[in-house]
């Protein structure tokens, strides 16, 4: 029998003054879990080439200079500002000796010397995006996330353009073109590295766009395959390889299907997520986006292949297997949430799986060969549905917590960015444990009917978002997850929204941000608040760790609030925007010459 819990609704810890871990009822163990994950592609223990490091999207650091006992050590060494006072949602990287940051719109590139104090600039490349993309950009134009691979920083810009740089000069090595920006497309993603391909998607699901995820060459940037996420089965690349585990979502042309006439030509489902890759399968993962337009009364159906993930063969591009999260989603849940592939036991037998922390609050397991969904548990609070179906894996949806245009109907828990957004979650092999970043909100909702427009908003949603507590209750809160048993190990409240990626260490540390701008370190196996910081402006980006040429151990942190954050705007205390880079280490201290001051001045 399938290991799925019928409805669990997480009222939400008691909150607290010192906002202190809660436990679970038992305590974490790494020999309860057994889980284990690909590290591939194996990047040296020092270097983060990709946003999540790996293939797994773990967010894992295997560094452990930095550790529980001597966390509080940890001071500034550096920080720098690249001017850009947008959301900043990407990752630093470092390769060797440098580190590259990419800011948001309009996407400069920077290329940073660690092996000199201060870490000073190596090169700048400024791409010129076209300033329409700013208008088109539904929340903020950000960019969450850039990739090495091959010699190159290879990025998307907001305009629809894939860059390659060289990343010892600075210079171009390739351009290219994958959309029109006036039609209100736009490209946020982290882009992705695999062999001799890049994969990269769009955004723009609140202007119907539509959506697809395609492949380039590394060396040339030319365009391999596309798939798109809606229309007819040649277009979304289904053939005689797809075999979905669930029979709604088998049949010819579903895609065409599941829609009134024509809609499934606006009907959205962008990739603008992450991605993630299983060597052994040879399979990349990735989630679609909310169908168009948002108001659900105007497209009655399934919508695939919207609000779900897709498997698909990474060379090819064929579809393997597809399961849907939100059918006909009535509250733009989404799909894009990261997958993250990891092996653990259900049932007593060791699976390999993908593990998705959905916007509709169900942390889902499935089979990564077949999409077979082995557990759904709420992690957060929901009321818009009652359980899973065990036969078809649907949500029971709540009659009474469906929109209507017109009629408002309030409370909806989550509210339409969710209990968590895009933000990645982090695994440690060593706990066994998923450290994820959530919301605590609801929201009023009045759905208006629109009509199509090419190049502007097919939304009709009229949302009032607020703390599920009431008015002065906390809107966030930083958690610990059991996969395996599908519980709560342990859970920090937040008085603000927490939407960054969470980094883990084998230090066994992990590090987490607030929108008010909080860096936190605490235990990974209790939750324990070791150590934190108050930094200029929130945090919305990942924090990466690497280790620089003098041999340290550095974490390293944007702060830059944007995006979903700005809902709190008008709360007191949510900070200014910023562009500042924090790079931390023990004592502050940075590069062999500083050692030798610092050992003098003792």
């Amino acid at each position: 029998m399938l290991a799925i819990c019928a409805l669990l609704t997480v009222q939400g810890c008691s909150k607290t003054a010192t906002h202190e871990a809660e436990s679970s009822r038992v305590a974490p163990t790494p020999a309860a879990y057994g889980i284990t994950y690909d590290p591939a592609p194996n990047s040296p223990p020092g270097e983060w080439t990709s946003p999540a490091r790996d293939y797994a999207n773990t967010h894992y650091s295997p560094l452990a200079q930095i550790d529980r006992g001597n966390v509080g050590r940890l001071r500034m060494a550096w920080t720098f500002s690249d001017g850009a006072l947008h959301g900043h949602e990407g990752a630093p990287l470092v390769v060797g000796d440098t580190m590259y940051m990419v800011a948001p719109y309009p996407n400069r590139a920077f290329a940073l010397d660690l092996s000199k104090p201060g870490a000073p600039i190596k090169w700048v490349f400024d791409p010129q995006p076209s300033p329409v993309a700013i208008g088109k950009a539904c929340c903020d134009p950000v960019l969450r996330g850039w990739v090495y691979s091959h010699g190159k920083l290879i990025y998307n810009l907001l305009d629809d353009h894939v860059v390659a740089v060289d990343a010892k000069t600075g210079k171009q090595v390739w351009r290219t073109k994958m959309a029109n920006v006036e039609d209100g497309i736009t490209m946020t993603m982290a882009a992705f590295a695999v062999k001799d391909k890049i994969y990269v998607g769009n955004s723009g699901g609140e202007l119907g766009v539509d959506g697809w995820v395609a492949a380039l060459d590394v060396e040339t940037g030319k365009e391999l395959w596309r798939a798109h996420s809606v229309g007819p089965d040649k277009d979304v690349k289904i053939g005689p390889r797809f075999k979905p585990f669930y029979p709604q979502y088998r049949g010819k042309d579903r895609g065409v299907k599941s829609w009134p006439p024509g809609m499934w030509k606006q009907g959205a489902g962008s990739v603008w997520g992450f991605i993630s890759y299983d060597p052994e399968l040879n399979l990349i993962f990735y989630g679609t986006s909310n169908p168009g337009p948002r108001v659900p009364a105007q497209r009655p159906g399934d919508n695939l292949w919207t609000s779900g993930v897709f498997a698909r063969d990474a060379d090819t591009g064929e579809a393997v297997w597809f399961y849907q999260y939100t059918p006909h989603d009535q509250w733009d849940y989404d799909g894009v949430n990261e997958q993250m592939l990891l092996n653990m036991p259900v049932n007593g037998r060791m699976r390999k799986t993908v593990v998705h922390f959905d916007r509709n609050t169900y942390a889902y397991v499935l089979d990564r060969a077949t999409g077979e969904v082995l557990k759904a548990d709420n992690f957060a609070l929901q009321n818009w549905s009652r359980g899973i179906d065990r036969r078809t894996m649907r949500p029971i949806v709540d009659p009474a917590k469906e929109p209507k245009p017109e009629i408002k109907v309030e409370r909806i828990c989550p509210p339409d960015v969710g209990q968590k957004d895009w933000q990645p979650p982090a695994f440690s092999p060593r706990s066994g444990l998923i450290y994820v970043g959530i919301f605590n909100l609801c929201m009023d909702l009045t759905d208006h009917k629109v009509a199509y427009i090419p190049g502007t908003p097919y939304d009709g949603m009229e949302t009032t978002r607020y703390s599920a507590d009431g008015a002065n209750g906390d809107w966030g809160a930083f958690l610990a997850w059991d996969p395996v048993h599908g519980r709560l190990a342990w859970k920090r409240t937040e008085k603000f929204m927490v939407l960054m990626g969470p980094l883990t260490t084998a230090g066994d540390l992990v590090f987490y941000g607030t929108t008010d701008g909080w860096l936190r370190a605490v235990d990974a196996y209790n939750g324990k608040l070791l150590w934190q910081q108050k930094l200029s402006s929130g945090i919305t980006g990942q924090i990466t760790s690497y280790l620089g040429p003098d041999g340290r151990q550095y974490i390293a942190v944007p702060s830059g609030a944007g995006g979903v954050a700005m809902l709190q705007t008008g709360r007191p205390g949510f900070p200014a925007r910023g562009s500042t880079l924090y790079v931390f280490s023990l004592d502050g201290i940075q590069g062999a010459a500083a050692a030798a001051r610092q050992g003098r001045a003792r």
